[in-house]
C-alpha cells in the first residue's frame, strides 16, 4: 500500500512529508493541502503546504549540491539513475495505487506509467553517457581568411538548478522525463508536483532517495501554487524551467527571465480523415486517441475533421465502439473513469451545453454523475461552437464535416494550439503534403496523436509550447556549450609538413 513498508518514511500520521536535503520533512507552516479522490470526491491524501522560506532553503542546498554533482563522473551519474529505475519498477504497485486514488487513472494504465517511467530513466542514463561523453573539435582555417592557429574544443556543461513542474495526468512519467535528463547532465533538480499527483511523485522521489543520490541534489516541495508557484518560477536560484500543463505556462514564460524554458501547454489535436481512409482503422484510433484516460491527455484527439462523403459511415463506426466502452471506477480498469476534479467536469459540461444550444448532434445522451462523464460524440459541430476550439480534457469529442482538405487544414491552423495532429489516408503523397501544411509540432500518419516512445522528439508550436522534449532533446536543453580555444604561435597543419 501507498505510504507503508519501504515508503513509511515519507508519511507522518495522515500527511505526507516533503523532501529536502536528503530528508523527509514536515513543513514549518503547520498547514496541509488536501488531495481529493476524483471518484469518491472526498479527501484521500494530505501533503505539506511548504513556505517560501522552505523554498529558499531548498534552492540554497540545491545550488551547493549541484557544484559537487557536476564533478561526479558520467558513469557514476548513470549508475545511480539505473539504480533508481530498478527501484521504481520494483515498487510499481504502491506508486500505481497512488495514481488510481489521486487522478483516477485505470489500474492497469497506472502500472504501465510507472514501468514506462523506469524505462525512461534507464534509457536517459545510457543516452546521456553517449551525448555528454562527446565533444567537438574545430580548427580556425575552415573559415575564410584564417590560418590554422586556433583549436576550438566544445563540450556540454550543466545549467545549474532545474525546476521541474509536471501535470496531473502523467505525474510520474512527466516528472522523470525532466528529472533524469537534468541529473545525467549534472544539474540539481527541484520538483514541484501537481496537487493531484503529488503523492505519486513523492513515492517516485523516494525511489531516487533509496538509490543513494547526494543530499540536496533532488528536492520535492509540495504546496499551493498560489503561495509558492510564482515564488518558485521567479526564484533567482532557478537556472532552467521544464513545465508541462495548461496556459499557466504562458504566465510563467512572461515572468521567468533570461533562463531556458521547456514547455508543453496542451493542444487541440485535429484528426483529418480523407475519403480513401480505412474507416475501421480511423474509428479504432479515434476511440484510442479521443477517449483513453477519459480524454485527459494533451495528445488526445480533440476534433475530427472528416470529409462529408465518408462522415456518416465513420460516425456510425465510432458510435458502435463508443457503446462498448466501460464506464466506472479506475480500480475496475474502466475505459472511462472520473475526470480529475469537479471544476474540470463543470468546464466540460459548459462546452456540452454550448454545443447543444447551437445545434450539435448528440450521438449519445449526455450523462454525468459527479466527476464521471460518459463518453460523448458530437456530430455536425460548427466553428461557432466552443467545443470546436477549446480543449475539453474530457471524454467529449466533436466531429466537424468538411468538403475539402484545405478546409480541414485551415481549421487545424486557425487554432491557437499546435501540438500534434493526424491524417488518415491511403495516399502517402497526400499525407506528406497535408502533414507539412499542418502547423503542429508533430503529425501522425494513419495513427492517433501520441507522446512517445519517450526518446522521440515531442514539441508544440504557438500556444502549445516552447522548445522540444524527448530524452535527447531534454538532455541537450539542460546543458550549455562551453568553448575552450587553444591559440598557437604559428599555423599548424597535418603530418608531413616541416616545422
Amino acid at each position: 500500500m501507498a505510504g507503508t513498508g519501504l515508503f513509511s518514511e515519507i508519511l507522518d500520521g495522515e500527511a505526507y512529508k516533503y523532501y529536502a536535503d536528503g530528508e523527509w520533512k514536515k513543513s514549518s507552516s503547520g498547514k496541509l493541502v488536501p488531495i481529493i479522490n476524483p471518484t469518491t470526491r472526498k479527501v484521500h491524501y494530505k501533503v505539506q503546504a511548504c513556505t517560501q522560506e522552505e523554498v529558499n532553503k531548498v534552492m540554497e542546498t540545491a545550488k551547493i549540491a549541484q557544484k559537487s554533482w557536476a564533478k561526479t563522473p558520467l558513469w557514476k551519474r548513470a549508475e545511480l539513475l539505473h539504480k533508481a529505475a530498478s527501484i521504481l519498477k520494483e515498487y510499481k504497485t504502491p506508486i500505481a495505487e497512488s495514481l488510481v486514488k489521486e487522478i483516477a487513472k485505470p489500474a492497469k494504465d497506472a502500472v504501465t506509467e510507472v514501468v514506462r517511467s523506469g524505462d525512461l530513466v534507464s534509457y536517459c542514463a545510457e543516452e546521456g553517457v553517449r551525448i555528454l561523453g562527446e565533444g567537438k573539435f574545430l580548427v580556425s582555417d575552415s573559415f575564410p581568411g584564417n590560418d590554422r592557429t586556433k583549436y576550438c574544443l566544445t563540450s556540454k556543461i550543466p545549467l545549474g538548478v532545474v525546476l521541474a513542474i509536471p501535470p496531473f495526468n502523467y505525474p510520474v512519467n512527466l516528472a522523470v522525463s525532466k528529472i533524469a535528463p537534468a541529473l545525467i547532465a549534472g544539474n540539481s533538480l527541484v520538483l514541484k508536483p501537481p496537487t493531484q499527483g503529488a503523492v505519486s511523485c513523492l513515492h517516485m522521489v523516494h525511489c531516487f532517495h533509496l538509490a543513494g543520490f547526494p543530499k540536496g541534489l533532488i528536492s520535492c516541495v509540495t504546496g499551493k501554487g498560489s503561495e509558492i508557484g510564482d515564488f518558485l518560477t521567479m526564484h533567482p536560484g532557478v537556472s532552467c524551467i521544464s513545465f508541462t500543463g495548461g496556459d499557466t505556462g504562458i504566465a510563467i514564460s512572461k515572468k521567468a527571465g533570461m533562463i531556458p524554458l521547456q514547455m508543453e501547454l496542451g493542444g487541440k489535436d485535429a484528426c483529418i480523415v480523407l475519403e480513401d481512409a480505412d474507416l475501421d482503422l480511423v474509428a479504432a484510433n479515434i476511440i484510442k486517441g479521443g477517449f483513453s484516460y477519459s480524454g485527459q491527455r494533451c495528445t488526445a484527439v480533440k476534433v475530427v475533421l472528416v470529409m462529408e462523403s465518408v462522415a456518416d459511415a465513420l460516425v456510425e463506426k465510432v458510435n458502435k465502439r463508443v457503446a462498448k466502452l466501460t464506464v466506472g471506477p479506475p480500480e475496475e480498469n474502466s475505459d472511462i473513469t472520473p475526470v480529475v476534479s469537479e471544476s474540470s467536469a463543470n468546464f466540460i459540461e459548459g462546452l456540452v451545453v454550448d454545443a447543444k444550444q447551437k445545434g450539435a448532434t448528440f450521438c449519445q445522451e449526455y450523462k454525468r454523475d459527479g466527476n464521471l462523464i460518459w463518453p460523448l460524440l458530437l456530430d455536425n459541430v460548427r466553428p461557432d461552437m466552443r467545443i470546436a476550439w477549446e480543449e475539453p480534457f474530457g471524454p467529449v469529442l466533436p466531429v466537424i464535416r468538411i468538403t475539402s482538405v484545405e478546409e480541414g487544414i485551415h481549421h487545424c491552423n486557425a487554432s491557437n494550439f499546435g501540438l500534434q495532429g493526424c491524417v488518415f489516408t491511403k495516399d502517402i503523397n497526400k499525407a506528406i503534403l497535408i502533414g507539412d501544411a499542418m502547423e503542429t509540432g508533430t503529425v501522425q500518419i494513419n495513427s492517433a496523436p501520441a507522446r512517445g516512445p519517450d526518446h522521440f522528439p515531442f514539441q508544440g508550436i504557438k500556444d502549445s509550447g516552447i522548445g522540444s522534449q524527448g530524452i535527447t532533446n531534454s538532455i541537450n536543453m539542460m546543458t550549455k556549450i562551453k568553448t575552450t580555444v587553444i591559440n598557437l604561435p604559428t599555423p599548424s597543419y597535418s603530418m608531413g609538413c616541416r616545422l
